[in-house]
């Protein structure tokens, strides 16, 4: 006790603000139920484990501990109980998902280091400034739990604006309670209901294809009447009542919905559920023949356990993070770099005065929590695997969507990932694992006078078109597609085991990549007009490790966005050397720099088409998205505003007003903005270009020119652009053959909605890391990936 008493200073009290870590190691996943509990550090209130506590005291001195240990108290004999269904996509909140775990018993005790002196808590022989700091570390809300509410919570429904004052016409319209139809066509199911008028109106298209005639939408457009019920959700819990905002985008809650309806005497008591609100048919599109395949449900598959082997426990639609990490800890340069070649003690000394905020401290936490196999060990349910919550809240730092718990594109979270990681390791070449990732991307561009120009930029993935009319299998499809219209005529279904899809070899996607497209307005400097180019792509170098991301979402008929339902012939082996680009060339004669005239006018403010725009909100997308989608694909049509649209669906302002701010002029735009930008590696004409286009905001800037890659020469060519930086000039190059290592899959209708799931070779067998289920593969779907990772075959 006397030796508590001397360090009494070295005791806080935690304010409300304090971030208190009693749920989890900052440098490991040790939790209060490892065997060896927690240690929680009563100054900074950081956990540690019971191996990892000492390096804490070696670096703060602070020696006063809370000790929590949790051990599971046996279960009782009860009878199974039906689960209440949760109203409210929330955790530990009235009406939110309960965690359903098991219960445990839970035991505090005081420690001092070095010695490890325990006192027992509670005791009144305790001094009453450590009893009241242990007491609100023991009440207080972990910083884990605080983030993961708030990140559930945020996506709750929102209350409409228009629901309270909202108008409804006396037009004597009264709804039945069956037989409905939508007054346009001949729709019977997908319904809305306009709570203003009482028209019934069949809804929009949707991802796939199907749904409605877009009849309910134009009605709003028309009338500006903004609230609509989904008839056949509407039962006596009107809070499982489906009611979408027009004006808002969005699904809302009407607290007055029984009021609205009872104006169209609709008595909702009696009524049944016949239809799936949007987030059920969501799933519903989810859960079919690929979703079952592609994580190989209902196969006897062998779980695997030990280094290598950890599963990541999904912490709410973090399935995308956890498929990309689980491939990136199974490359040899991310393996090196946070685990052979950094202990966990290492990177803490080193780490900032909180380790939970520290990227390298968190990527070698989760290096090694994946790859030593300590948490990777058999349990009555499975494999528990590891909770990448600190990894996560550091990664998606200041990001509005990976910080959230909504789905995201795995492929938006890698690019993300490896510019994260490459920011954190400036100027160090062997110890950056991004480098063996990078490549170089050279463009050759040729006008009509024969002349060419070159361009030059660094990249970490490709994008691969699909193209459907290489198909392999085309009269089993023709076959398909007569048997399927046939049975449409007797109003009969194909069966899901009896659909054909196309199948397209990966050679072909790559080869659709290489091969030379038109390169329309482009200004000849030879020519000195604007004219048609042709525009050739491919590899100054080739990476240790190449990314392929296969473009599934395409225009499908009258304009509908569809993801395409296709098979990819993925060999083991690649060979890429066909696609080096050498440069410029004997014989060739490079474009003039610059123009010949000094009359270059002042890029005027960008304008949306509007039949590209009016096209896309028909289909049912904001407005204002839709122009944004025209503007930055410098309005080059429906298909490219589409695909736009598609890879920016989760950008925080993608549904706000464009900025009427005048543009920066040549002089006033910011040099600090457009050195950030040339910094990145963007030539200086097209980020001066960028800034004006984004009204000088740097983020917008940058997406402005990935969305126009070929900006640099459609505007005016230079004979040779190098865009790649200093600190890309290590980059890796060697042989274009490659052999498949890992691939990630994605189920859903939309690359921010459904699933994700890796598949790795790992030690000559194939893997699947399904969240926390990892398994021997025993179905391998590697036609049904998104994004393939091959590695280099060293010659």
């Amino acid at each position: 006790m006397d030796l508590l008493r001397a360090n009494l200073h070295k005791v806080r009290i935690p304010e409300p603000t304090n971030r208190i870590h009693k749920d989890e190691c900052c440098v490991s996943f040790d939790t209060p139920r490892s065997e060896g509990g927690l240690y929680v550090d009563m100054n900074s209130f950081l956990g540690f484990g019971r191996e990892h506590v000492a390096w804490n005291f070696e670096k703060s001195e602070n020696p006063v501990y809370l000790h929590i240990v949790q051990r599971r108290k046996p279960e009782p004999d009860e009878t199974d109980r039906p689960l209440k269904k949760p109203t409210l996509l929330a955790i530990g909140v009235e009406g939110g998902f309960g965690e359903q775990e098991p219960e445990y018993d839970v035991t505090y005790e005081i420690v001092i280091l070095p010695e490890f002196l325990s006192l027992p808590f509670p005791s009144v022989d305790l001094p009453e400034k450590v009893r009241l700091a242990v007491d609100k570390v023991i009440l207080a809300e972990s910083a884990d739990r605080k983030q993961q509410l708030a990140s559930w919570v945020a996506d709750k429904k929102i209350i409409s604006a228009h629901a309270m004052d909202l108008q409804q016409l006396d037009n004597g319209v009264i709804v039945p309670p069956t037989g409905w139809k939508c007054s346009k066509c001949d729709k019977t199911e997908n319904l809305w209901l306009n709570l203003t008028d009482g028209m019934i109106l069949c809804g929009r298209w949707v991802w796939d294809g199907t749904g409605g005639n877009n009849h309910a939408v134009e009605h709003y457009q028309q009338t500006k009447y903004p609230l609509a019920v989904k008839l056949g959700t509407i039962t006596a819990d009107l809070e499982g009542a489906d009611v979408y905002s027009y004006p808002e985008d969005d699904s809302v809650e009407d607290p007055i919905l029984a009021q609205h309806l009872s104006h169209f005497g609709i008595d909702f008591s009696s009524l049944q559920k016949t239809e799936m609100t949007t987030a059920e048919r969501e799933l519903d599109h989810n859960t079919n023949f690929d979703w079952n395949r592609i994580q190989e449900s209902g196969k006897d598959a062998e779980p695997l356990y030990g280094p290598g082997y950890t599963g990541l426990v999904n912490l709410g639609n973090s399935c995308y993070m956890a498929s990309v990490m689980q491939v990136m800890f199974s490359t040899h340069p991310f393996i090196s770099r946070y685990f052979e070649k950094q202990s966990l003690k290492a990177a803490f000394a080193i780490s900032q005065a909180d380790p939970t905020l520290d990227l390298n401290m968190q990527m070698t936490k989760l290096a090694h929590g994946m790859l030593s196999g300590k948490y990777s060990a058999p349990s009555q349910e499975g494999q528990e695997g590891i909770r990448p919550r600190m990894f996560k809240s550091v990664i998606a730092a200041s990001h509005p969507e990976f910080s959230s718990m909504r789905q995201q594109d795995a492929l938006e979270f890698f690019h993300h990932l490896i510019g994260k990681v490459d920011q954190a390791n400036p100027g160090n070449h062997e110890l950056n694992p991004c480098t063996g990732f990078k490549f170089i991307i050279e463009e050759r561009v040729q006008c009509p006078s024969g002349k060419v120009s070159y361009n030059q930029h660094c990249d970490n993935f490709l994008t691969l078109s699909i193209p459907l009319h290489e198909a392999t299998n085309k009269e089993q499809l023709e076959a398909f597609h007569e048997k399927k219209a046939a049975m449409d005529l007797d109003g009969k279904e194909v069966s899901k085991e009896e659909i054909v899809r196309p199948r397209v070899p990966l050679e072909a996607c790559l080869a659709s990549f290489s091969g030379g497209e038109e390169v329309p307005e482009f200004y000849s400097t030879a020519l000195n007009s604007k004219t048609t180019a042709i525009k050739t792509t491919g590899l100054k170098t080739f990476p240790d490790y190449l990314m392929l991301q296969m473009r599934k979402f395409v225009m499908g008929e009258g304009w509908v966005p569809k993801k395409l339902d296709v098979y990819i012939d993925v060999p083991d082996i690649i060979d890429i050397s066909h696609m080096r680009s050498n440069g410029v060339q004997p014989g060739e004669e490079l474009l003039p720099e610059g123009a010949s005239c000094g009359n270059k006018a002042e890029p005027a403010r960008p304008v949306a088409d509007e039949d590209i725009v009016s096209q896309l909100a028909n289909i049912g997308f904001n407005y204002f998205a839709c122009q944004k989608a025209a503007i930055n694909t410098s309005n080059a049509g429906i298909e490219e505003a589409m695909n736009w649209l598609l890879s920016h669906t989760g950008d925080p302002d993608i549904n706000e007003p464009i900025s009427q701010d005048p543009m920066p002029a040549e002089d006033t735009i910011d040099e600090a903005s457009l050195q950030t930008l040339v910094s990145f590696g963007f030539p200086e004409d097209v980020s001066r270009m960028a800034l004006k286009a984004s009204g000088g905001n740097i983020e917008r800037a940058t997406e402005w020119v990935f969305s126009h890659l070929e900006a640099s020469s459609s505007v005016s060519a230079d004979s040779s652009t190098n865009n790649v930086k200093d600190d890309d000039s290590n980059i890796s190059d060697g042989s274009g053959r490659y052999k498949l290592m890992a691939f990630v899959s994605h189920m859903g209708t939309s690359t921010h909605c459904g699933h994700y799931v890796a598949h790795i070779l790992k030690d000559g067998r194939w893997t699947i890391f399904n969240d926390n289920k990892v398994a021997a593969s025993v179905d391998l779907p590697k036609d049904m990936g998104y994004l393939y990772f091959f590695q280099r075959i060293s010659s």
